[in-house]
């Protein structure tokens, strides 16, 4: 069973091939996704590896976590699940409405 972990604090030069070739040092890696902005592709600082296992996702924590790439030390841990609703983590769960009207 594959496991899906965060990584933060990335570099914003840092692409998929990139985490790829380091998360392999830890274990077997099936799927790199580095979150980027919508607008102009630029990465957003973070991005989700799946590994092999919960074995090698243990190893890739223990070993990168707090690693320095690119001047810019990693934050490395298990990926929390999505939250119902899109997540927002605000108010009430992201379903936040607009008060005022939309003119």
């Amino acid at each position: 069973m594959s496991l899906k972990l965060y990584v933060g604090n990335m570099p914003y030069e840092t692409g998929e091939q990139d985490l790829h070739e380091l998360f392999s040092s830890a274990g077997t890696v099936e799927r790199v996704s580095v979150m980027r902005d919508m607008a102009t592709g630029r990465a957003r600082g973070f991005a989700f590896v799946e590994m092999a296992s919960s074995e090698d996702a243990q190893n890739a924590i223990d070993k990168l976590n707090n690693y320095a790439l690119n001047g810019r030390n990693l934050t490395v841990n298990e990926a929390r699940p999505k939250t119902p609703g899109g997540g927002g983590g605000g108010f009430d769960g992201g379903n936040r409405r607009r008060s005022e009207p939309r003119w």
